[in-house]
């Protein structure tokens, strides 16, 4: 631990905030609030550190809002943020994020499957200089055996493909400082895969193995074609390899075109044998087209995110803000 940056001020070591994006979660919100209060109480009175809780309202059509607003009138450490309407969960976690503007923040999910009693672990590796304290799940129960077996390929294939380190088996369960959650303030792409940003943000880094828990309550809010999307979102945003992929697919099969095509004219050159038909010539153009659609497909994803990019809208809006009533 010695080598680690000493240059964190005090000040940055006195609140500790734990940050929780919701979407739907009305079923969820109730079992998790009070461990993530008992999780709080452990961190204060073994450190003495402030603490706080933000929940981020993700345009939630449930009761969530009315649930996080109880939350704070019960609980005076307890602020509240209601987005305008869903934009995701990488932009919740981002708008929550752009409020926290002194300490460390603990990124938690709502479903209650990353434990917040784990969070008096992650704290004295923060406290000796950590940047990125993240949790690597080594089990995922209650998930089914197909998302287990996509996610965990998933992370192997992006850690192969982006420059950025990207640990397997980590989402979105951490502890960051806050010198890099004022680095991820200056990250404002729209197509955010808050993971890789994480990453790229650098400094100090550690992993703390955890068992992930099932839901508390609730069913998932990530289909197929969520997590297909975010797939997407990951690999372009942090590799351009699909794209050298598509220029090298498009230069074999250019050198097997040539090369059947001398073969054909030699062979008709040597034996007067007559140029394969219809069946053998639709074959070759079907799979050329195949690799040309596969390339446009690959630089419109490309293309599509820098059109959004280009528009420069705001990341969100936010509906209605309650602040702590704690006075500090």
């Amino acid at each position: 631990m010695s080598n680690l940056s000493t240059t964190h001020a005090d000040a940055a070591h006195r609140r500790l905030t734990v940050l929780v994006a919701a979407y739907n979660e009305a079923s969820s919100l109730p079992l998790l609030h009070p461990l993530i209060r008992a999780a709080l109480d452990d961190v204060h009175g073994a450190h003495g550190i402030e603490t706080r809780v933000l929940y981020v309202d993700d345009g939630s059509h449930d009761a969530t809002w009315s649930i996080l607003q109880s939350f704070r009138e019960q609980d005076p450490q307890v602020s509240v943020l209601r987005l305008s309407r869903n934009f995701g969960k990488e932009i919740a976690l981002t708008a929550g994020l752009d409020q926290i503007e002194q300490g460390g923040v603990v990124i938690l999910d709502a479903d209650g499957q990353d434990p917040p009693a784990l969070i008096n672990s992650l704290v004295p590796y923060w406290l000796q200089g950590y940047d990125d304290v993240y949790g690597t799940r080594t089990n995922r129960d209650g998930e089914l055996w197909f998302k287990r077996i996509t996610a965990k390929w998933f992370y192997r294939v992006i850690g192969h493909l982006s420059d950025t380190p990207i640990p397997a088996d980590t989402g979105d369960f951490r502890l960051l400082s806050e010198r890099a959650v004022q680095a991820l303030g200056q990250l404002r792409e729209r197509n955010r895969f808050m993971k890789g940003l994480f990453g790229w943000v650098g400094y100090n880094r550690i992993s703390v193995p955890y068992s992930r828990a099932p839901r508390n309550a609730g069913k998932t809010k990530f289909n197929f074609r969520g997590l297909w999307n975010l797939a997407l979102d990951g690999i372009t945003s942090f590799s351009l390899a699909p794209l050298r992929i598509a220029t090298y697919t498009g230069v074999v099969a250019a050198l097997f075109a040539f090369a059947g095509m001398a073969f054909v004219m030699i062979r008709a050159a040597l034996y007067g044998d007559p140029v394969a038909g219809w069946p053998s010539m639709m074959a070759v153009i079907l799979f050329i087209g195949g690799v040309q659609l596969l390339a446009l497909g690959v630089i419109g994803e490309y293309l599509g995110r820098m059109y959004n990019e280009s528009k420069q809208r705001p990341l969100y809006l936010v509906d209605q803000q309650l602040p702590d009533r704690s006075g500090n």
